[in-house]
């Protein structure tokens, strides 16, 4: 199945969406994804994306609000192997990512901020579906995320 793109989805829907600020980059190697959102909430500790990925995906999209910290990587590439082999279409993350020759190599689809080298520390903080808010959209679980090069729209209801 092709997905339609967002800019057709903002065409046909645009009572519909929030169109994300344009701040993130694509690292994933699938370029356009969608899906179901799930929230994670956490800062400078990757233990609830690690979580999460370790469960069934089914075609959701883990959205992250890492706080927007340029100084620690919230997802690396083992991690991103880990969420395409369970099935998730995507991971958004306010915040950094690494390993990203690698990460671009993985069937799943992965915007961030930027990159960095360092890894998160590992002290099982974070919150898991509460609603998180970056890039001028606030994020529920529940709602539906559409993504691909030309950008991230979100919307309360399936729109294809």
């Amino acid at each position: 199945m092709t997905l339609r793109s967002t800019p057709d989805l903002c065409d046909e829907y645009p009572d519909l969406i929030q169109v994300l600020e344009p701040i993130l980059r694509s690292y994933g190697g699938r370029q356009q994804f969608s899906g179901q959102v799930i929230t994670v909430k956490c800062f400078e500790d990757n233990s609830k994306v690690k979580e999460l990925v370790g469960k069934p995906g089914e075609g959701r999209v883990l959205v992250v609000d890492a706080g927007g910290s340029m100084r620690r990587a919230c997802l690396g590439d083992m991690l991103a192997a880990q969420g395409a082999a369970n099935g998730w279409s995507g991971i958004v993350i306010f915040g950094c990512i690494r390993d990203v020759n690698e990460i671009a190599e993985i069937d799943l689809g992965v915007q961030a901020l930027g990159t960095h080298p360092m890894k998160t520390d590992k002290k099982g903080v974070g919150d898991i579906g509460i609603p998180v808010t970056f890039g001028g959209i606030t994020f529920n679980t529940g709602d539906y995320v559409y993504a691909d090069n030309n950008g991230l729209i979100l919307a309360t209801v399936p729109l294809e």
